[in-house]
């Protein structure tokens, strides 16, 4: 196929597609190998760039998503008569910050290094597209873990969690093996006490 032709196709099927989706995707249904769906996703993304135009091509990890550009959010939002987003808690940025950092996780974990209940905040997490759950432990009660999304990182316009910040590495941090583990403790007490009962 002509790559001209391949990088309009690529353009068109983004916009239909509307959200992330993974370039391997893309090379099953478009019968056209990664590297060269790679390149060509970084021309249309030059191209876009070239051309000023109102769309921008992002990578989120392996996925790719076309949007608007974030300059004319106030043009957008006006037209379409759509809210302005509530700005995250400190909570919900503490939360949040554990998560990715440590992903995946379970609500157990936050919890043990914030030392406060985070249902409601992890909830509001959920529900903005921050945060989404990525499966179950192999442990009794079979806890929920959760990780980052990629709306997360188009939030926070970074192509990957490599891209983060490193954190300072004299701070006291607790292990997911260790949350495990406490889970694990806690559930066999619990299945002991009711066996006394």
């Amino acid at each position: 196929m002509n790559i001209k032709k391949l990088q309009a196709m690529l353009e068109a099927v983004l916009f239909a597609v509307g959200e992330p989706i993974e370039i391997s995707r893309l090379s099953q249904s478009l019968e056209v190998d990664e590297e060269t769906l790679s390149s060509v996703l970084a021309n249309l993304s030059a191209s876009l760039e070239e051309r000023n135009s109102g769309l921008c091509l992002l990578k989120l990890d392996d996925k790719y998503q076309l949007c608007t550009r974030s300059e004319f959010a106030a043009d957008i939002r006006k037209v379409l008569e759509i809210k302005k987003n509530a700005p995250l808690s400190n909570a919900a940025f503490e939360v949040l910050a554990i998560i990715a950092y440590n992903q995946p996780v379970t609500k157990s974990f936050v919890e043990q290094i914030r030392g406060v209940d985070c249902s409601g905040v992890m909830a509001s997490l959920c529900q903005k597209s921050l945060i989404e759950e990525k499966g179950r432990l192999d442990l009794p009660g079979r806890p929920l873990i959760y990780g980052t999304t990629p709306e997360f990182l188009r939030c926070f316009c970074i192509s990957s969690l490599d891209e983060l910040p490193s954190l300072p590495s004299d701070d006291p941090q607790v292990t997911m093996e260790e949350t495990i583990g406490n889970e694990a403790k806690e559930e066999t007490e619990d299945e002991n006490f009711s066996e006394t009962d």
